[in-house]
């Protein structure tokens, strides 16, 4: 089976190359039932690939192989192929992104029915998995950020997808240009490690990260700016101002970005860089820092929203933190177990709420909304699924990830710590949020959109649904065995007190998102420190004042320097030689012989005298 891998981000490709060259060869639009065919099998088939790899894994935990496609790049000692690499954290990734991506382009088959854009749609989806296969499975730091290009490219065109509408379009820009930041920051982390290591394979990089490093302090800067790469790819402080704004594409494109593709890429470059972090301790407690005050703000953030998508962004941004929070201490079996149970109930939410969106018109105002469980039970049962496994109640995959966080929190710091601390105030602030959000839309009075509401549910979108709930529900069971990535952690045992509080904070939550609800206390306010949180505790307010503004100022100020005095005087020549030549023609024939003879004349007379 292993000379099939690398079909496995071949076959997304091919489908994203044969939908996007239709207009090539035909006029005509494919039929929406042929566009949903390629774009749906050319992943489902990635999906069965990666099942049909995975026994030797489970046969054997230490199992790892490698596959050389062709040599890509050797200049200046650096010499790097087009190569994978497989072992049990690449293993959880390619199920994450073909399993759950293969069930968002089913639901997309439904969801997307009537869009003139049907084909383009599913060209882009193709392509932003393809990406992030690449990514996941890269050999060498290179092509692993090539795959990270990738998915930055096609969470541009998704988020900009219906680009007629401009605020679509400055949203889609927004997303492109603050993930550049980090980007630029990793590429310069990539350079000091080739500097550092005079290598950019990622096994040879783990091998040495294991011991002392030549030079500790060009390390730690060089884990920081993969740090800041993993912020902006992750949306993590101070870079996460984009997520809330991508919610102007499709809702499935919002569940593909949050669920199984673009977010989880910052988790998975410093779980899979682990050892040159784990020798910084500077960059370990700047990932956990990073992650704890991500988790606080977004999540008071998502407190305030009425969108009932950006309720959902802003949790992400928060469910991520935990993952941060999880690598900055070391638990980095629990940071990727997480992210695969969070793929699961934030899939199923953002599907749900499309299947909510489209049952009310596409409205999606929470404070319009209400009553919804008698109008739309199914919908209802899978939100309420997911909002349990988001708040982490007992039994449901949240809790199970959530708590392996926790524990390892407390036990990295030897007992109570601020770390801990702010992982269990996010639990009672994700139950408070998440459950905010289902009584708004499922319970009490029926809401100004509620009476026109009508299953919009379709046979492409039931499955997934039932499939993500499922998986949510049961997916702490799928605990996959990272001991051999990441080593035997050691074992957890706090007192029995610590782990009642972590089950508490969430069920007081949700008790007291109850309490509020019933006495009317949930508004749509445009006042105090609501508003503040609603526009995500005002961040792009700051940067425009600190980035933008000056730097317009400076532009007006300097707007006659001399390097645009050089680009008038190319632009004033241009118009007058426009000029010349325009006077010149008069049209009239005999003015043009009399000009050709002259000219003629004149180079015989240039020859003669030469």
């Amino acid at each position: 089976m292993r000379e099939l891998t690398g079909w496995i981000p071949l076959l997304p490709l091919l489908g994203f190359l044969i939908l996007a060259a239709v207009p090539l060869f035909t006029r005509r639009e494919l039929p929406e039932k042929v566009s949903a065919t390629i774009g749906v099998a050319s992943v489902g088939l990635a999906a069965l690939l990666t099942a049909a790899i995975a026994p030797p894994f489970f046969n054997d935990p230490a199992y790892v192989y490698s596959v050389s496609l062709w040599s890509w790049l050797d200049v200046g000692g650096l010499s790097l192929g087009f190569d994978f690499y497989l072992d049990w954290l690449t293993l959880v990734m390619l199920g994450v992104v073909t399993g759950v991506g293969f069930l968002i382009h089913l639901y997309s088959a439904g969801y997307m029915r009537g869009d003139p854009g049907y084909r383009r749609y599913f060209a882009y989806l193709n392509l932003f998995v393809c990406a992030m296969l690449i990514l996941v499975m890269a050999d060498n730091l290179v092509l692993l950020y090539l795959g990270w290009e990738g998915v930055g490219l096609c969470s541009y065109l998704l988020i900009g997808f219906w680009y007629r509408d401009p605020v679509n379009g400055a949203a889609a820009r927004k997303a492109f240009i603050v993930t550049r930041i980090g980007d630029t920051a990793m590429a310069i982390g990539l350079f000091l490690l080739f500097s550092q290591f005079a290598t950019l394979n990622i096994r040879e990089l783990l091998a040495a990260g294991g011991a002392p490093p030549a030079d500790p302090q060009t390390l730690t800067l060089a884990t920081l700016l993969l740090l800041g790469g993993a912020v902006g790819k992750s949306a993590q402080l101070p870079l996460q101002t984009w997520l809330p704004d991508a919610m102007a594409g499709p809702t499935p494109v919002s569940a593909l970005i949050h669920a199984a593709t673009m977010v989880t890429a910052g988790v998975y470059l410093i779980a899979r860089m682990h050892t040159l972090f784990a020798q910084s301790p500077l960059a370990m407690m700047a990932v956990a820092a990073v992650g704890a005050l991500t988790l606080l703000l977004a999540g008071c953030s998502a407190l305030a929203q009425t969108d009932i998508k950006r309720v959902l962004a802003y949790s992400t941004i928060s469910q991520i933190g935990y993952m941060f929070l999880a690598l900055g201490v070391g638990a980095w079996s629990g940071a990727i177990f997480h992210l695969m149970t969070h793929a699961f109930f934030k899939a199923l939410l953002f599907l749900a709420a499309g299947s909510v969106i489209l049952s009310l018109h596409h409205e999606q105002n929470i404070f319009a909304m209400g009553g919804l469980r008698r109008k739309i039970p199914f919908t209802f049962g899978c939100f309420l699924i997911g909002c349990a496994c988001l708040a982490a109640l007992p039994f449901t995959s949240g809790f199970y990830s959530k708590d392996r966080i926790l524990l390892q929190a407390w036990e990295q710091f030897h007992g109570f710590n601020w770390i801990w601390a702010a992982g269990v105030l996010g639990a009672l602030i994700t139950g408070l949020y998440s459950f905010r959000l289902l009584f708004l839309v499922f319970f009490g009075r029926e809401g100004s959109a509620s009476s026109h509401c009508g299953d919009a549910n379709t046979r492409d979108m039931v499955l997934p649904l039932l499939l993500l709930s499922v998986l949510a529900l049961f997916g702490g069971l799928l605990a996959p065995p990272l001991q051999s990535v990441f080593g035997a952690a050691a074992a957890a045992h706090p007192p029995i007190w610590v782990e009642w509080i972590a089950i508490a904070a969430p069920i007081l939550g949700i008790l007291f998102a109850w309490w509020l609800f019933r006495r009317g206390s949930f508004r749509e306010t445009q006042t105090g420190i609501n508003l503040w949180w609603q526009g995500g505790w005002d961040f792009d307010r700051l940067y425009e004042a600190v980035f933008s503004k000056p730097f317009l100022w400076l532009a007006q100020v300097n707007r006659g320097d001399f390097v645009d005095g050089a680009y008038r005087g190319v632009a004033a020549a241009s118009r007058l030689l426009n000029l010349g030549a325009s006077t010149l023609q008069t049209g009239q024939i005999r003015w043009y012989m009399a000009s050709f003879a002259l000219g003629s004349i004149l180079i015989l007379a240039l020859l003669v005298a030469l």
